[in-house]
């Protein structure tokens, strides 16, 4: 299999690139990344020599250097990790996100039909389905759309467009929506990742509003697993939800890395809520777990050990990152970024 992962040098991305290399020997993998902000090839690093291995630096909106790539590389599946993905973000400047999830995927698709109907996987996020009240039955892939945040809006047209491709034009699809995922290479701005590198700096810890917006958690691995699923197992034209049977507060998960690593709780600074801060997401992922066997394996503490001890050995990849000397590998390398 010769596959193009968009987005590559994110977070999820790179995890599955990682994943993919070390369980098929034979799989060659391109990843297409335009190393915005949290696109971080140090990721990759040790793959990076890898001949099975190769990094195109580009835009999914450039067309033409997309149809380049899927020719010269012969390429037979495309998995679009590419997205813009921070809500706080998306709510200051919601242009990047509009290009980005809709305008990327939807050029992808058009080059994914005019190159003889490739293989295309969308990743995708539970954040479409919008808020939960706490007794309200989780998500699945019948609930209906409600995205509540530019972020999730942008996700959810492209979904629409996934599936119009498939309907309209008969391009292989699948989708995958997946809850909040943790875990290593996880950008030093995110809920766990953010908690674990402020406490090895000795710094507090901003935590949202009261800390009782409920998530449900995702060790990456698992993740990753779930998609491999998908992409050999899984049924043209559907849609997969993937979720960690973990909900845990905000505040449960700040106390659990907090009593892991041996600190107090005034190490907690509570700060002013996100405008439309959604309530609570849970995934019910019984359809992957019926059709394609798949099932989380990692449990939460066991997952949240594994990442504090990576971010504990790895402080050089996200002190560079946090100090911003991670950009300088990219002007070196790459030059300025897109």
């Amino acid at each position: 299999m010769k596959i193009l992962v968009t987005g590559g040098a994110g977070f999820i991305g790179s995890n599955f690139i990682h994943y993919i290399l070390k369980k098929y020997p034979n799989y060659k993998i391109v990843n297409y990344d335009k190393l915005t902000y949290a696109g971080n090839l140090e990721n990759l690093r040790d793959v990076e020599n890898d001949a099975r291995y190769k990094f195109i630096k580009g835009d999914i909106n450039d067309e033409k250097l997309v149809q380049k790539i899927i020719r010269e590389n012969k390429i037979n599946i495309i998995i679009n990790f590419a997205a813009e993905s921070h809500v706080d973000r998306s709510i200051i400047n919601p242009d990047d996100f509009i290009k980005t999830n809709i305008l990327g995927t939807y050029t992808l698709l058009k080059v994914a039909l005019a190159n003889g109907k490739i293989r295309f996987h969308h990743i995708s996020t539970d954040e479409i389905f919008g808020s939960l009240a706490l007794d309200d039955p989780s998500f699945n892939e019948n609930t209906r759309y409600d995205p509540r945040s530019p972020y999730s809006a942008t996700k959810a047209s492209a979904d629409h467009l996934v599936k119009a491709y498939f309907h309209t034009f008969g391009l292989p699809t699948t989708i995958s929506n997946c809850s909040n995922n943790y875990g290593p290479y996880m950008f030093p701005e995110k809920l766990f990742s953010l908690a674990i590198t402020n406490l090895l700096e000795d710094k507090k810890i901003p935590l949202y509003g009261n800390g009782k917006n409920i998530r449900d958690w995702i060790y990456v691995k698992d993740h990753c697993r779930a998609i491999d699923a998908i992409i050999h197992n899984g049924k043209i034209g559907q849609t997969y939800c993937i979720g960690g049977n973990c909900e845990k507060t905000n505040e449960e998960v700040i106390y659990k890395i907090l009593e892991l690593m041996g600190k107090n709780k005034d190490k907690i600074k509570f700060v002013k809520d996100r405008p439309g801060h959604d309530k609570r997401y849970a995934i019910n992922f019984s359809k992957i777990k019926k059709e394609l066997g798949w099932n989380p394996k990692t449990k939460f503490e066991s997952g949240l050990e594994k990442m504090i001890k990576w971010y504990k050995q790895n402080r050089e990849w996200w002190q560079r990152i946090k100090s911003g000397e991670y950009e300088d590998y990219y002007k070196k390398n790459y030059g300025d970024r897109i």
